[in-house]
């Protein structure tokens, strides 16, 4: 399981600024007008982990293999793309296949940078976007409920879908997210919520994108994004595009002095990953060796066969045991060997849980 979010927002917010920072790649086309993004520009990133590199050390391993994060820059959004107005239906349409959206939202002055619509208010931003979001979810709910209310005469189950789709349309019709509706607990209607990946029942991170000076002192526009965000109950980040393109061309170094410069401990990058984590609960454990030590993502809660599965399906399927040290145990005690002496290789079976930070070898019969 990797994670996998989609930057939305208007044109010329610095989406595509930001990708091309985030992924240290000059694939997204970034001018100063609307639609410059026509094709939606698909980057894989690994996940900065300091944990692996030192697991990676300590057993001098070949390879180092980080968790990775796909990250999908759409072309700016503008009113009415729920209804085709920029090519809107085919850009919202890339984004029902992520797992969070990361929507940039423009929280700096410059009058040489055009805002499509003239002038500068990130509320006003935010609204026209989850608009078109939630448009296009009311357009891809009656699709379906057509054909389910066909499917359900006599059916007690489908009738059941059928009364959620309609209360759901009224949630929305309000101008409610989908995420802040409360859905029953039944496996029927969970099928059918998960086949029609509603946009607004996503994670959704808002990425205020500002200038330098603004990172230590936020102005009024991202105060405003960050009441917001607390009202629905969502997160909110602090990013400055133009210098997340300075970091990426720097040495590690250099850039741990740019960041101190602005009280900052990690980049854009690395905080905008560890949110997305978090708003979908995910955690890492490892695995490590002379050939390689990897990193791989589960959800939180997730049993250790189901954990196994992730590497390989035949490692769920003749799952026997996990012989488990925790990273802390791990690094205390210097290797394998001495936390197996110290008694603190603990052996696992089935209803385990695995825990962030785990160090996991799986044993197995097919």
């Amino acid at each position: 399981m990797g994670l996998s979010i989609g930057i939305v927002g208007l044109p010329n917010v610095g989406k595509s600024t930001l990708f091309n920072a985030l992924t240290s790649t000059q694939k997204a086309e970034s001018a100063n007008y609307p639609f410059c993004t026509i094709e939606p520009n698909k980057a894989i990133v690994s996940v900065p982990d300091e944990r692996l590199n030192t697991i990676s050390e300590m057993v001098n391993s070949i390879n180092t293999i980080y968790a990775t994060v796909e990250f999908l820059d759409i072309a700016g959004l503008v009113k009415g793309a729920s209804k085709g107005e920029g090519l809107g239906n085919k850009f919202l349409s890339n984004i029902r296949d992520t797992q969070a959206i990361l929507h940039v939202v423009r929280c700096f002055e410059d009058e040489e940078i055009i805002h499509v619509d003239g002038f500068i208010d990130p509320i006003h931003d935010i609204e026209i976007i989850e608009t078109e979001l939630i448009l296009a979810d009311i357009q891809k709910i009656e699709n379906r409920i057509k054909g389910v209310i066909k499917s359900s005469r006599g059916d007690k189950n489908l009738i059941q879908v059928v009364e959620l789709f309609e209360a759901l349309l009224i949630h929305l019709g309000e101008g409610n997210l989908a995420k802040t509706f409360n859905f029953p607990q039944s496996e029927i209607c969970n099928y059918y919520l998960n086949d029609l990946q509603l946009l607004t029942n996503k994670p959704f991170i808002y990425c205020c994108n500002v200038d330098e000076n603004q990172l230590i002192d936020s102005n009024e526009q991202v105060r405003k994004v960050e009441e917001y965000a607390v009202e629905k109950n969502t997160l909110a980040i602090k990013v400055c595009a133009k210098m997340e393109e300075e970091l990426r061309d720097l040495n590690e170094e250099d850039r741990k002095d740019y960041l101190n410069e602005y009280n900052l401990t990690s980049s854009g990058l690395d905080r905008i990953i560890r949110i997305g984590y978090d708003s979908l609960g995910l955690i890492s454990y490892f695995t490590q060796g002379p050939k390689e030590s990897r990193a791989w993502t589960v959800k939180k809660g997730s049993s250790a066969p189901t954990a196994a599965g992730v590497i390989h399906t035949d490692f769920e399927r003749g799952f026997i045991r996990a012989n488990i040290i925790s990273y802390d145990d791990f690094i205390n005690f210097g290797s394998e060997q001495k936390c197996k002496d110290e008694g603190l290789l603990r052996i696992e079976g089935k209803d385990y849980l695995v825990r962030d930070g785990d160090i996991i070898e799986f044993l197995f019969n097919v």
